[in-house]
């Protein structure tokens, strides 16, 4: 072989391991962007994109703690009412302080040990997310059944939004009402793309919860489902009427989907408008009855809360009615997915904060009647 075609072959091969790494160089270029992208928009989630389906594997590693009731005790002071927080769907709820340091949240039942609580919490367990309330753990002694989560320190939405009268000082501004809405819309839109979905089937506003920036988490996800596994016959502690309750789905029955949920979520958004209790809306049985309801304290000026006077402009005031009414929609299959609800308070936040920036804050009146039927 001559010199001359020794050194082409030579050259051809450099070329081709040139070319070979230009194309593994670029592909390995691509891919770390991607997954910077991916990095730089998840911030709540531990998956790649907060939107992805999620799968998790029951059975898995566990990340829930097994607690002793002596310290589930010590940190309540022996369930004393001073520690008392309330009373919710698993039963009372006491603040508890842990031997390191951590508030906790402590709720307790009674309950003898089933194998069925101890796989169902290790698998609720494994579900994070900026906008739900952590399970920390769980305890199974002396004829009780716990859950330990994370405190949050703000409580309940109900405690900062129904206008008692009693305290004029607090107020929750347009733009803060906004954020709530988008930060509980987030948490409902990751159980639901969780593979297989998580239906809350009792979110309210009392499962709300604020920390102390006032970020909402979604408490109580999976605890429906968990009740019936582990429950046996016995009274029901919900209120005779919930008016959080899917019209479609009767008293009888449970909530199965998602659309349910965002029916829920409709009521939720219905109360951050009107700082009122569903219970005082009236009945909302009926997609007329609550049309209805809308026309009427729309034409006399008198649905949203006082308390945002001046908070709001008028155009976004009316896009989070017309998305309040679309999520109430009495055919379920007229009702958006809780994506899409997140991707719509989005832009309604988004263009709230450009115009207020632009044009000062809101107005205190406005006429809304045309955006029933837009």
């Amino acid at each position: 072989m001559s010199k001359s075609s020794s050194a082409a072959i030579v050259g051809s091969a450099v070329g081709a391991l040139a070319l070979v790494a230009i194309v593994v160089g670029f592909m390995w270029f691509c891919k770390t962007q991607r997954n910077r992208h991916f990095s730089n928009k998840n911030s709540e989630t531990a998956s790649s994109d907060p939107s992805a389906i999620v799968e998790l594997t029951r059975g898995g590693p566990s990340s829930a703690r097994h607690f002793t009731m002596e310290e589930l005790e010590q940190a309540t002071k022996h369930f004393d009412e001073s520690s008392l927080l309330g009373y919710g769907s698993f039963g009372l709820v006491y603040k508890g302080l842990l031997r390191d340091g951590t508030v906790v949240a402590i709720k307790r039942r009674p309950g003898a040990p089933r194998q069925e609580f101890v796989s169902e919490v290790t698998y609720l367990s494994q579900i994070h997310h900026r906008n739900l309330v952590k399970i920390l753990g769980y305890c199974q002694e002396s004829g009780f059944q716990m859950l330990v989560f994370e405190y949050v320190p703000n409580g309940s939405m109900c405690n900062h939004l129904y206008d008692t009268k009693q305290d004029p000082s607090t107020k929750l501004e347009f733009k803060q009402r906004l954020s709530i809405a988008l930060g509980a819309a987030k948490g409902l839109c990751h159980l639901h793309g969780l593979r297989p979905p998580i239906i809350h089937k009792n979110f309210q506003t009392a499962n709300v919860l604020v920390d102390e920036n006032f970020i909402a988490k979604v408490a109580d996800a999976g605890i429906s489902k968990l009740l019936e596994k582990i429950e046996e016959a016995g009274p029901s502690h919900t209120s005779s009427v919930n008016f959080f309750q899917d019209p479609e789905v009767g008293p009888s029955e449970k909530a199965s989907s998602e659309v349910s949920d965002v029916y829920s979520f409709g009521v939720f958004l219905m109360e951050l408008l009107t700082g009122k209790e569903a219970l005082d809306i009236g009945s909302l049985g009926s997609n007329e009855s609550l049309f209805q309801w809308v026309e009427s304290r729309l034409s006399s000026n008198n649905l949203v809360d006082s308390r945002l006077a001046g908070s709001f402009t008028a155009e976004g005031m009316r896009d989070l009615i017309r998305l309040t009414l679309q999520c109430m929609s009495f055919l379920g299959k007229r009702r958006p997915r809780m994506e899409m609800v997140v991707v719509e308070l989005e832009r309604i936040q988004e263009k709230e904060m450009a115009m207020t920036t632009v044009m000062g804050e809101g107005t205190d009146t406005i006429t809304l009647g045309s955006v029933l039927f837009t």
